[in-house]
């Protein structure tokens, strides 16, 4: 039994804990961690006890009487670590083990203490260890030179993405810094691809996954209210309100502004029937210390109903306790973002979740019900990998020779090929980046070593280096000496305009632009902050299935009238084309002045097709939330140069180096990329901006069908 393999200090926790049983995936993992040597991905559902899956075999087995930190826990967010600190905390009180928060709000004090006596277990985030590498690496080697076991917190929020790949190549650092190899447990909820996980270990092969399949019952319900104007119709909030005035809630929006006008208006029709006023709004842009008390209020709220607007801040494993109800106003962006949110609901004794999805478009209404669909089929969207991120590279070139003073530069190339990150990168192209970073002197070259360059040391001394995210430029939002929150400068911002921050609606008295400041004062009415972001990256699976429900007679008992009724209504829209073979034929709406082109596939591959359709000199404009295009030449010319449309695809780099010398901005998505050449600029953009391949594939087969 896997109790009985545990020490007996934590055998003690867990009776004074008086738990009945341990859970599917504690059992599983406390087994497997125990007896081998292996690495572990423990994937489950949200509040499944992955942390003790983790901690409860790890604290068993660790002797933390070795000299040096023992154990590191990484974490996406802070606020993430400040939650499982009193956990961990909590798991160590029979122990005589220290636990330390190491992130840039932590404590110096218990920090520097550390650093004098190395040991214990160490929280952080991927941005605190690199800023470690870079300006202290002898503490990096004085603390990590003897790590048995690092814990990644919720790996699938790193997967796929540029933090991800930073992540994998500061463990790969950290593993040359240790005196033996240590092993790495990952913590997930439920992924598309556990392969993409395993690689977080850097060796896969020695990398076990641990699932466990328990499902949570969901209940849902769809509504829909159709809205033509920017802000939410009154009749959905004020059914948003009698939905959820009697219980704990979080209703996720698609946008802090959404989230901000969400908030505000539960709260004033709740005060105008002397309703409960525990509303709130959660989100990047309010203030820290406000989200904190937001998240204590909720999980040590027993009783009282409370409503949380939040975005995905809300959606990784923080605890604010018992949830009754997930709301969702609009379609979510993914299939792996609608499983986070809904995973946050369902008492603790009831093994259900209730999640009501509203919706104020067609189109927003028909990908909801294709997201739900292909999560009853178990389908998770597979992540975005990049074999070659040649932008995170060029940035742990710097900080690898920051971090040394200057580097031989045969060995920082030997450290970057070794990097199991870039294990896929080549030799050659390495070179090329770093003879690169010299020309532009973010490099120097001082007989065989590298140092960092005069421009270089701009980028690498700033706060910002930390990081391979791009982060808003801000004001802070302050109100008699209390700081509010930060949103992005806007033609919004002037005085006496009214915003909405942090649930409550406020007056710009004075905007200070040389300290980057506002001044609000309360106010009665406002309009929702306007934040700036790109657009979400829809998934070809997700837009398949919208078309497949189009040409589908199937009643669906999860949506309310006004949803079946708008459902049928775009049937018979489209019941005008002949499409007959669902992977191939897409709708062509010709009227006498206007082409619509619906290709129903998903955004990488709808750029693809605007970028060959521009190459072909047709004019359009791209709308991705319905994957239409508006045809801007006559039907003859469209259907003439159709079929040579993908031509250019065997050319492509060179049509998108033209494209990236007229819009430079095309490389915003990330942070990095604009210090590399041009050519490994154009890979990057192939890569992730674009999708080459399926496009290809796509249009080979695709047939244009015409309304009947």
């Amino acid at each position: 039994m896997s109790f009985d393999l545990l020490s007996e200090p934590i055998r003690k926790y867990i009776r004074d804990k008086g738990w009945e049983q341990l859970r599917p995936i504690q059992t599983a993992s406390i087994a497997k961690i125990l007896s081998t040597d292996d690495n572990y991905i423990l994937a489950s559902r949200t509040a499944s006890g992955k942390t003790e899956a983790a901690f409860l075999p790890i604290l068993s087995k660790v002797d933390f009487n070795e000299t040096g930190v023992r154990v590191v826990y990484i974490s996406p967010l802070i606020a993430l670590i400040n939650d499982q600190f009193y956990r961990i905390e909590e798991l160590c009180k029979n122990l005589d083990v220290t636990v330390t928060k190491w992130h840039g709000e932590a404590n110096k004090t218990l920090k520097d203490r550390l650093i004098k006596q190395p040991n214990g277990i160490v929280l952080i985030t991927p941005e605190s260890l690199e800023a470690m590498f870079v300006n202290k690496p002898f503490n990096v080697k004085q603390l990590f030179s003897n790590i048995k076991y690092v814990v990644i917190d919720e790996i699938h929020s790193f997967i796929g993405t540029d933090r991800g790949t930073q992540l994998k190549s500061l463990l790969s650092r950290l593993q040359n810094v240790n005196s033996k190899p240590f092993n790495i447990v990952g913590l997930s909820a439920t992924i598309g691809d556990y392969n993409e996980a395993k690689k977080f270990t850097g060796n896969e092969l020695k990398t076990k996954v641990l699932l466990d399949r328990t499902a949570k019952e969901i209940n849902a319900l769809f509504r829909y209210f159709k809205n033509k104007n920017e802000e939410l119709p009154l009749k959905l909030l004020k059914d948003l309100y009698i939905e959820t005035k009697d219980n704990k809630v979080l209703i996720f929006p698609n946008s802090r502004g959404r989230a901000e006008e969400v908030a505000v208006k539960l709260k004033k029709i709740s005060d105008r029937v002397k309703g409960h006023s525990d509303y709130f709004s959660h989100h990047s842009s309010v203030d820290k210390e406000v989200r904190e008390y937001v998240e204590y209020f909720a999980k040590n709220n027993n009783r009282q109903s409370f409503c949380i607007s939040c975005t995905s801040t809300l959606e990784l494993g923080i605890d604010i306790g018992t949830v009754d109800e997930i709301v969702q106003i609009d379609a979510t962006h993914s299939i792996t973002s609608l499983i986070q949110r809904v995973g946050r609901s369902g008492r603790k004794d009831r093994e259900s979740s209730n999640l009501f999805l509203y919706a104020t478009n067609e189109w927003s209404l028909l990908q909801s019900v294709a997201c739900w669909l292909l999560y009853k089929e178990g389908f998770i969207e597979p992540p975005q990998t990049n074999e070659k991120p040649y932008d995170i590279l060029l940035h742990q070139a710097l900080s690898i020779t920051k971090g040394h003073s200057g580097v031989r530069l045969t060995d920082l190339v030997k450290q970057l090929k070794e990097n199991f990150a870039f294990n896929q990168v080549e030799v050659s192209e390495i070179e090329a980046i770093l003879n690169h970073l010299i020309e532009i002197d973010f490099l120097e070259k001082l007989q065989h070593e590298v140092i960092i360059g005069v421009e270089g040391e701009k980028i690498v001394n700033s706060r910002d280096f930390y990081s391979v995210f791009k982060t808003e430029e801000n004001f802070k939002v302050v109100n008699a000496g209390n700081t509010i929150g930060e949103i992005p400068f806007s033609p919004q911002i002037i005085e006496d305009e009214n915003i909405l921050l942090s649930a409550k609606i406020w007056k710009i008295k004075f905007v200070d632009h040389k300290s980057k400041k506002i001044e609000v004062i309360p106010a009665k009415d406002g309009k929702k902050p306007m934040f700036y972001g790109g657009g979400a990256t829809i998934h070809s699976k997700i837009r398949e299935k919208m078309l497949e429900i189009l040409y589908s007679e199937t009643g669906y008992d999860f949506l309310d009238q006004p949803s079946c009724d708008e459902t049928e209504t775009l049937r018979k829209d489209f019941s005008v084309f002949n499409v007959r073979i669902l992977q191939s034929d897409r709708p062509l709406l010709t009227t006498e002045k206007h082409l619509q082109l619906f290709t129903f596939t998903g955004t990488r591959i709808n750029r693809t097709i605007q970028l060959l359709l521009n190459i072909a000199g047709i004019k359009n404009t791209l709308d991705d939330s319905s994957s239409s295009f508006d045809i801007e030449v006559p039907k003859q010319e469209l259907i003439s140069k159709w079929n040579s449309l993908i031509q250019p695809l065997a050319d492509i780099d060179s049509h998108i180096t033209i494209l990236l010398q007229a819009n430079p901005a095309l490389l915003d998505f990330s942070k990095w990329g604009r210090y590399l050449p041009e050519n490994f600029q154009v890979k990057l953009i192939k890569d992730k901006y674009f999708d080459i391949e399926y496009t290809g594939q796509l249009l080979a087969t695709m047939k244009l069908i015409e309304n009947k």
